[in-house]
């Protein structure tokens, strides 16, 4: 996420780059030139199809992608330039007067498109992360096989880069010059153009994708059905973006009564002045759509966590119509009584959310101990285990979600580039909250299907998995889950491979042992695998890199005093269940996964404890 690229064990032989999408690919280059890549490729075999004479003749007359990538880059800052040269401009063609006034109408026609545009840059960002990680997205949000990716969405992101602008500078130069009523049309028609692209009905511009979020925005207006994962992701979403919506509000309220590029709306008490009433209204309807979502989820499920989230919701309500009522209760009133009563409320709602995003959201159960990192493996369970994320997502959520104490600074209050600034970083706030959220689902959807998972169906050899030389009792079968018969059947593969000597040893029953070390017999291995370990099936189907793999192996052996009797069948069941969890995981890129452990049914192998036995750093790659 926050890192480089992810590294991944060359045998592995299945990748997930775009959500569900199984391909062969090798994340150590660019999305750029992955495209050069497979364009080459797809060029290469055409010529080859026609003959010898060709490749010369079609490289003269077909350029580089990565050239053409390149011009299109130095185009788009050319462009970039012009606007922003004609723009200003056009401002300092003005009074100083009028200036102010101008600028603040152009920010609130335009402001509120070019932070929806940013929140697409963000979620094509997100995207890329769960490409690149082992997060199948679009199982999580009920996607087809042709959903968007974060290519798709980049796409998307920087078409309304380039209009949004595009817009914003023929209005500036337009009123500018005297063409007021062109000026005033620049905006509408832009609004007009969106309004009707999203419900364009043909099958053009992502028509699936466009139905699926006008079908999700329905859904989260009206909660008449059970609520999805999407459903109260995108509602989550909508309010961090409420000032968005407030903004749009006003725009189409000032369209509506034909005061673009006029002085009829700098009125504050008009019907679309800054003290309008249907404010405070726009900015609570996310909230309430998130607190009617949390009551049907009660209602559908009788978990009383979801009145607990309904309730964080509803802290939200008086924050936002205190706010509002100090333009219309007497001044003194306001800071004796009610300015007192937001503070509180605002206060309450801050800390109650950022509570519920660590605990909740992102289910961070090591919160208490997280900034204590006694033990190095504290969060390896997380796709994220780099400390400095945790440190600093935990402690930017904080921040973002106090900053509404700019409101409390009368300059600030009503600069319009502070709230474009403030609004932005909430949004920056809400897709850097994404990663962890969607994380967390994940992790609870393979934890559901894991529990699935009957062991029932395993022969009677399982119970050869864990016998111990050195302890009387053994962990219970109801403790030993697939992620444990997962990482020991990483271990085992890895280990036998990894020494001719050793498989030698075990062709000819004798005991394999290759390590010892520290003890730690109080330590229940199946809670210890679950706890710290429940990355193990990515890191077999190539999750992690080959380091981190063998790093996890050996911190498994040497914290766990135990010893492993496994004969070629229950090796061969190990086998059979990583297939079935692919299988499970709709990844049908590799269903066979490659016995490299060739030995009869009564060939035993063992890892045992030894003292005598050499270090076994010796056995590292």
């Amino acid at each position: 996420m926050f890192g480089g690229l992810a590294t991944v064990p060359t045998n592995s032989p299945h990748l997930r780059k775009s959500g569900s999408r199984p391909v062969f690919s090798d994340l150590g280059t660019t999305d750029v030139e992955n495209g050069a890549d497979e364009n080459f490729l797809h060029s290469a075999e055409t010529d080859s199809l026609k003959g010898s004479s060709t490749p010369i003749s079609t490289g003269a007359m077909m350029p580089s992608p990565i050239f053409l990538w390149r011009i299109k880059v130095v185009f788009f800052f050319i462009w970039g330039f012009i606007c922003c040269k004609i723009g200003w401009d056009s401002v300092m063609r003005m009074s100083v007067d009028l200036r102010d006034l101008f600028l603040y109408e152009a920010f609130l026609y335009y402001n509120p498109l070019l932070l929806v545009t940013m929140a697409v840059w963000f979620w094509g960002s997100n995207l890329w992360v769960f490409s690149q990680s082992t997060v199948s997205y679009a199982k999580i949000f009920d996607l087809d096989q042709n959903h968007l990716t974060h290519r798709e969405i980049w796409k998307c992101a920087t078409w309304m880069t380039i209009v949004v602008p595009t817009s914003m500078t023929a209005y500036l130069y337009l009123y500018s010059h005297g063409e007021v009523s062109l000026a005033a049309s620049q905006p509408v028609l832009l609004y007009a153009a969106i309004a009707l692209l999203l419900v364009f009905p043909f099958d053009i511009f992502y028509l699936s994708t466009r139905f699926y979020l006008l079908r999700t925005l329905y859904r989260i207006v009206l909660p008449l059905q059970a609520i999805t994962f999407s459903d109260f992701f995108v509602a989550d979403i909508l309010t961090s973006m409420s000032k968005v919506l407030s903004d749009l509000e006003r725009s189409a309220c000032r369209m509506v009564h034909r005061q673009v590029a006029t002085i009829a709306w700098f009125e504050a008490d008009s019907v679309c002045g800054s003290h309008s009433v249907a404010i405070p209204i726009v900015l609570v309807l996310p909230y309430l759509f998130r607190l009617f979502q949390c009551l049907r989820q009660y209602k559908d499920t009788g978990e009383k966590t979801t009145l607990l989230n309904a309730l964080k919701y509803s802290t939200a309500v008086p924050v936002i119509f205190l706010s509002a009522l100090k333009y219309h209760v007497l001044h003194e009133k306001w800071i004796s009584f009610y300015r007192p009563l937001w503070l509180l409320s605002s206060v309450l709602n801050s800390l109650y959310s950022f509570y519920w995003d660590v605990t909740r959201d992102w289910d961070l159960s090591g919160f208490t101990r997280i900034f204590k990192f006694s033990r190095p493996s504290l969060l390896s369970n997380l796709l994220f285990g780099r400390k400095w994320v945790y440190f600093w997502v935990l402690s930017s959520n904080l921040i973002l979600r106090c900053t509404w104490t700019y409101k409390l600074s009368a300059h600030l209050r009503h600069n319009y580039l502070t709230l474009f600034t403030i609004t932005a970083l909430e949004i920056f706030r809400r897709f850097q909250w994404v990663f962890f959220r969607v994380e967390n689902e994940w992790n609870k959807m393979n934890s559901k299907s894991n529990a699935q998972l009957s062991l029932s169906e395993l022969p009677s050899e399982e119970d050869k998995l864990l016998a111990s030389n050195n302890h009387n009792s053994r962990p219970e079968p109801n403790e030993i889950t697939p992620r444990v018969l997962t990482i020991l059947s990483s271990v085992l593969e890895r280990l036998v491979a990894r020494n001719d000597r050793l498989v030698m040893e075990g062709l000819n029953g004798k005991s394999l042992k290759a390590f010892h070390g520290v003890r730690a017999p109080s330590i229940s291995i199946a809670k210890y695998l679950e706890r710290h370990y429940n990355n193990a099936f990515y890191a077999r189907v190539g999750g992690v890199s080959n380091a981190e793999l063998n790093k996890l192996e050996v911190e498994l052996l040497f914290l766990l005093d135990f010893g492993v009797v496994v004969s070629s069948g229950v090796f061969e069941i190990y086998c059979a269940h990583l297939e079935k969890e692919m299988l499970i995981s709709n990844d049908y890129s590799c269903q066979k996964i490659e016995r490299v452990l060739a030995v009869d049914d009564i060939t035993e192998i063992s890892v045992e404890d030894n003292t005598h036995t050499s270090s076994p750093t010796q056995m590292g790659d």
